[in-house]
């Protein structure tokens, strides 16, 4: 008998340029860089981990930066929005924190009419939205779940400004989809163990029997097809223990004539990638590691204190890696760029 999957894995976006997105999600957000290593399907192109202090499952937004790419365009069947965990009380600290850096909140649940950004009755969600440097909605939702935060310890302080402990991100609290299907979306929702919960208007929320990164909300509104590139969230991805499970997984999903991918060996775990009749893309990774990958109990390197300066390759691309080291832009975490960057040798991608 399969096992409900307990929640969000990760999310995967797809923003431009890497230094912007690591400043945006490692500064202004104040989560830690886990790994920078490759995109295994192009070894030339960036693929960021950013998390909670170890990286747990539940925590974790990836991203594709793609530079040369012409933006992408939120549509279906695709996701709308990624939304983050914070504290109570803390939605002050961070529109001020926001303001501060020039982005502009687009949804307050809680600030009525006291400010520009329009309001949105979210069954009871008190939040805050606005849109990464590339364009991805992103959400922080005030909520008890969540993991430990990572706060950069003075003597390895990257940001002039890092996040306080008590407004810190928590870990994930869930997606917006806007599914083809919405039903055909909600039997696969209901098949992984999430459980129809409310709507309201054109949002529907179903949930994960989990204690973090559970909220899935389906949008069955009109809207242009998805259209891929930076701004856009291409999957998001649900646990499951192991790679036993995921063949099992596996196996359920072709009997029903769904199209699932082979089981991929992604190093940090390993996944599968399902689309069911509501067209949508989820991945299943497993929370536990490779036979080959990191020791520790998540995505983070476990030698490693802050963010990650060196670009991580798995074994088999190791090879390769001044040719690898060679294409990709160095960059710092707070935005600026390495001085080994050399912005000609990726002008060709």
């Amino acid at each position: 008998m399969l096992s409900d999957t307990p929640g969000l894995h990760h999310v995967t976006g797809i923003v431009g340029d890497a230094a912007t997105a690591a400043a945006f999600y490692g500064e202004t957000l104040g989560l830690r860089l886990l790994r920078r290593t490759v995109n295994y399907e192009d070894v030339l192109q960036y693929h960021l981990y950013f998390g909670d202090a170890t990286g747990a499952p539940g925590s974790v937004v990836t991203v594709f930066p793609d530079p040369h790419a012409d933006p992408g365009r939120t549509g279906k069947p695709g996701y709308e929005a990624v939304a983050f965990a914070v504290p109570p009380g803390s939605l002050g600290y961070w529109r001020e924190r926001l303001a501060d850096r020039g982005v502009a909140i687009e949804v307050d649940t809680v600030a009525g009419s006291d400010g520009d950004a329009r309001t949105d009755d979210r069954f009871g969600d008190r939040l805050i939205a606005f849109s990464d440097p590339s364009g991805t909605r992103v959400e922080l939702v005030e909520s008890d779940a969540g993991g430990e935060p990572w706060v950069d310890a003075a003597e390895r302080r990257t940001a002039a400004d890092p996040v306080p402990e008590s407004a810190a991100v928590r870990g994930l609290y869930g997606v917006t989809a806007l599914p083809a299907d919405p039903y055909g979306t909600a039997s696969v929702l209901d098949t992984l163990g999430f459980e129809y919960e409310a709507e309201a208007g054109d949002r529907i929320r179903y949930r994960a029997p989990g204690e973090r990164a559970t909220v899935v909300d389906l949008l069955d509104r009109d809207a242009p097809y998805l259209r891929e590139g930076p701004g856009t969230l291409h999957h998001a991805a649900v646990r499951v223990p192991d790679r036993e499970a995921l063949l099992e997984w596996h196996a359920l999903f072709r009997d029903r004539g769904y199209d699932v991918s082979r089981v991929k060996d992604r190093h940090f775990f390993h996944s599968l990638y399902v689309r069911g009749p509501g067209g949508l893309l989820v991945e299943l990774a497993t929370e536990a590691s490779t036979p080959d990958g990191p020791a520790g109990p998540g995505l983070a390197d476990p030698d490693a204190t802050g963010h990650a300066t060196e670009l991580y390759l798995p074994p088999r691309f190791e090879d390769d890696r001044e040719l690898i080291e060679r294409q990709l832009p160095a960059f710092e975490v707070g935005g600026g760029r390495g001085p080994e960057a050399d912005t000609d040798a990726t002008s060709d991608r």
